[in-house]
């Protein structure tokens, strides 16, 4: 069992701006020490003084959310040869803040001691690098589709006779001549804010498209 392996586990609650981190001493069970450090590079080098400060045996990091808030973290560590693991996202019953920080933070480090296999994060690097592309990628998409039902919305109410020269248009001709489009000379309000609005989500879409 890891208990067995241990003498401290390090409880990490990462946020946003800040981390909650408390050393917990495995045989006892005790609260070593806790603190909050800010989630940057140099809150990260500030937690790793203070635990080799207050647990310089055996030790692992027990971080809830290794793949979100905790990433930075989390790559911090393991980079410096911490031994890290990867916490099960905790039930909240209060609001995060204060007091309740730290408590999670304790939860987080003794959620991970009656474990047989505890799971540890998932490879960074390539793996991490390959991810980050294809979530952009995804939202490009996402954006190119939301901005196609968007032209098709627009082009149901867009005044005569530009609603009968375009309805012809096949996507890519449809996008090139809306991009390129100057509704400025028109002297009709209808019809130039709808010219307006149309280039607008083109420029968008042919954007995202080229992304």
């Amino acid at each position: 069992m890891l208990a067995d392996q241990l003498d401290y586990v390090v409880g990490v609650d990462p946020h946003r701006d800040s981390h909650a981190l408390a050393v917990v001493q495995v045989l006892t069970g005790a609260v070593v020490f806790e603190t909050t450090v800010a989630a940057s590079s140099q809150g990260y080098v500030q937690a790793l003084e203070v635990v080799d400060e207050h647990a310089s045996g055996r030790r692992v990091f027990a971080v809830e959310g290794t793949g979100s808030f905790g990433a930075g973290l989390t790559r911090f560590l393991s980079g410096r040869g911490e031994r890290v693991l990867e916490v099960s996202r905790l039930r909240r019953e209060r609001c995060s803040g204060g007091k309740t920080d730290a408590l999670d933070a304790v939860r987080a480090a003794r959620s991970v001691l009656g474990q047989e296999r505890p799971a540890t994060p998932r490879a960074g690097g390539e793996r991490q690098a390959l991810q980050a592309l294809v979530a952009a990628r995804e939202g490009a998409v996402n954006a190119k589709c939301a901005g196609l039902a968007q032209l098709r919305d627009l082009l149901v109410t867009t005044p005569e006779p530009l609603r009968s020269e375009l309805r012809p248009l096949t996507q890519a001709p449809l996008l090139r001549r809306l991009a390129a489009t100057r509704p400025e000379g028109r002297r009709d309000p209808e019809l130039r804010g709808s010219m307006l609005a149309l280039r607008s989500v083109a420029r968008r879409v042919r954007a995202a498209a080229a992304s």
